[in-house]
C-alpha cells in the first residue's frame, strides 16, 4: 500500500491504456509501471525528491516508496542550502538499519506495497527561510484516505483529472497518487498557466479538476471572458477552506455542469468535512458552513482541556479517524498537532451545528473586541458575498477602548462602493457586534512576497498611509 500493487493490477489489465499526461506527454500504466521499476535499483531507503512537473516524477515517486522505503518531497524552487539541510535532517531523523544487519532482509528491487503500518511519505510544511517541520504517514493512511476520497468524490476510472499546480504540494501529489490507485486517468502541465489548462480541458477531455481557490477563480472568470467551453467538466474539487461567493458564482457559470466540492483538511489530519454543490443548487453566500465529515471519520468541538463543547459552541476542531498522521520526525513544538485521548487537532477553530462543521480560522488570527471573539476569516467570506466586492481581508487593529476594532479592506469588482453600502450588505449575513468598524478600499490585495494574503500588512497599509487603501466614509 497505498498504490503500487494497483498500479501493477493496471498495468496488466490495460497496459496500453494511458495513466498519466504532463504537458502532453503520455504514459500508459505499462509504461509507467516499467519506468518505475527501473528506477527502484537507485532508489534509496529514504529519497528526497525535488523534481518539477514530468512524468519522469511520476515514476520516480512512484519507485521511492516501492516496499518499506521512504520518500520527502519538496519544492524544487526551495534554496539549494534549504534543501541541503532538510536532506542533513532526516539523515539523523529517519532510523534506516544497513543493508548488512543480522536478520534484516535486503529491500527487495521489486515494485510493490510494503506493510500497511509502514511510513512512506515525509511531509513537510511549506516554507524558505527557515527548514520545515517534517511529518509522516503511513501506508495504510493514504490508503484509507483513497477509499474515503474515491466515495465522496465520485472518481471513476472514466474520469480525466487535471491538477494543474506543482507535484510537490500535497493537494496535487495525492490527486496524482488517488488515480494510480483508482485506475484514473491524471494529467498536469509543467506548471500553472491559465492558457494551458483552458486547452487542456478542450481538447483532452478534462472531467475533473483538483485545484486550490485562487487558481478556480482565474480559470472560470478567464474562461468565461474568452467563452471557454467547460461544459464537460463533472467535478471541481477545491481545496484549503469555504469557496467565497464570487469564486463560486464564476464557477457555476463556466462549469454549469460540475459538482463544486469544498472541503476542510489538513496535512496532518487528511481530509475532514465537505460539501457538493451541485448544478442548480442554491449558493451559500456567507456562509462558514464546510459540510459534513468525511466517510470514516468523527469529528468534535473540544475545549482546551479536552472537553467536549455543546452544539453550536466554538473551540478546537477535533479528529479522530485512520487517516490521520503518525506526527513529526522534528519541529512540534506541542501545539501544531495536539492530542485528547485520540482527538486530534492542528488548532483550527469552529463549531458544529445539526451535523455540519462551520470554519472559523485558527486561534493566532482571532480578533478580541470589547470581549467578543471575532475570527477575520468570517468577515471576510460575509464580506466577499456583497456585490461589488472582488476580494476582502479583515484585521483587528489596536483599540483603546475595545482592545481590539474589526477594520476591513475590499477591493472592488468593478466601480466604487462605499462603507454604506458594505454595512447595507452584511446585515443579513454577520452578527452586528462582528461588523467592521472601518472600511478601506484596496486598490490590491496586500500580499507577502510568496503571494499569501497578509492581515498584519493591511494593518501596516492603515497607519502608514499606504497609497494602496482608502477610508471610505
Amino acid at each position: 500500500m497505498p498504490f503500487l500493487n494497483r498500479l501493477q493490477r493496471w498495468a496488466d489489465d490495460r497496459p496500453d491504456d494511458t495513466a498519466v499526461v504532463v504537458a502532453g506527454r503520455h504514459l500508459s500504466w505499462a509504461a509507467l509501471r516499467d519506468a518505475a521499476a527501473a528506477r527502484i535499483p537507485d532508489a534509496g531507503a529514504v529519497s528526497v525528491l525535488a523534481e518539477a512537473n514530468s512524468v519522469d516524477f511520476a515514476a520516480s515517486f512512484a519507485a521511492a516508496v516501492s516496499g518499506d522505503r521512504q520518500c520527502a518531497v519538496l519544492d524544487p524552487s526551495w534554496p539549494a542550502q534549504l534543501k541541503a539541510d532538510i536532506a542533513a535532517r532526516l539523515d539523523e531523523a529517519v532510523a534506516v538499519p544497513p543493508p548488512s544487519e543480522p536478520g534484516k532482509p535486503t529491500e527487495p528491487a521489486e515494485l510493490r506495497d510494503g506493510r500497511p503500518e509502514s511510513p512512506f511519505l515525509i511531509g513537510l510544511t511549506s516554507g524558505t527561510t527557515s527548514v520545515p517541520k517534517a511529518f509522516t504517514r503511513s501506508r495504510r493512511s493514504w490508503q484509507l484516505s483513497f477509499e474515503a476520497s474515491i466515495e465522496f468524490f465520485g472518481l471513476t476510472q472514466q474520469d480525466r483529472t487535471l491538477a494543474p499546480g506543482p507535484l510537490a504540494a500535497s493537494l496535487n501529489l495525492y490527486a496524482l497518487s488517488e488515480c494510480l490507485y483508482a485506475g484514473s486517468e491524471f494529467h498536469t502541465l509543467e506548471f500553472f498557466d491559465v492558457g494551458d489548462v483552458h486547452a487542456a480541458i478542450t481538447h483532452d477531455g478534462i472531467t475533473r479538476l483538483v485545484l486550490v481557490p485562487t487558481m478556480l477563480r482565474l480559470l472560470s472568470e478567464r474562461g468565461l471572458a474568452g467563452c471557454v467551453d467547460a461544459s464537460g467538466v463533472t467535478s471541481i474539487i477545491c481545496a484549503g477552506s469555504k469557496l467565497d461567493a464570487r469564486t463560486l458564482e464564476a464557477a457555476r457559470r463556466w462549469a454549469p455542469k460540475a459538482t463544486i466540492y469544498e472541503y476542510y483538511g489538513a496535512s496532518e489530519l487528511s481530509f475532514v468535512s465537505g460539501a457538493g454543490l451541485r448544478a442548480g443548487k442554491p449558493l451559500d453566500a456567507g456562509g462558514t458552513g464546510i459540510g459534513k465529515p468525511f466517510p470514516g471519520v468523527d469529528v468534535r468541538i473540544l475545549d482546551d482541556d479536552g472537553a467536549p463543547l455543546p452544539d453550536g459552541t466554538d473551540g478546537n476542531i477535533c479528529v479522530r479517524s485512520g487517516m490521520v498522521s503518525n506526527g513529526y520526525l522534528w519541529g512540534d513544538d506541542g501545539q501544531a498537532l495536539r492530542c485528547f485521548d485520540g482527538w486530534y487537532t492542528v488548532g483550527d477553530q469552529g463549531y458544529l451545528r445539526d451535523g455540519e462543521l462551520h470554519i472559523l480560522g485558527r486561534r493566532a488570527d482571532m480578533i478580541i473586541t470589547a470581549g467578543k471573539n471575532v475570527y477575520p476569516h468570517e468577515v471576510e467570506l460575509a464580506l466577499a458575498s456583497v456585490p461589488g466586492v472582488a476580494a476582502a481581508v479583515a484585521a483587528g487593529m489596536a483599540d483603546d477602548v475595545r482592545g481590539q476594532r474589526v477594520v476591513a479592506g475590499v477591493v472592488p469588482s468593478h466601480g466604487g462602493i462605499t462603507a454604506t453600502q458594505l454595512k447595507a450588505g452584511l446585515d443579513d449575513v454577520l452578527p452586528r457586534d462582528k461588523r467592521p468598524l472601518q472600511y478601506f478600499a484596496l486598490a490590491e490585495l496586500p500580499v507577502t512576497d510568496r503571494g499569501k494574503v497578509s492581515r498584519q500588512l493591511l494593518l501596516d497599509w492603515v497607519q502608514s498611509g499606504d497609497a494602496r487603501i482608502r477610508r471610505l466614509a
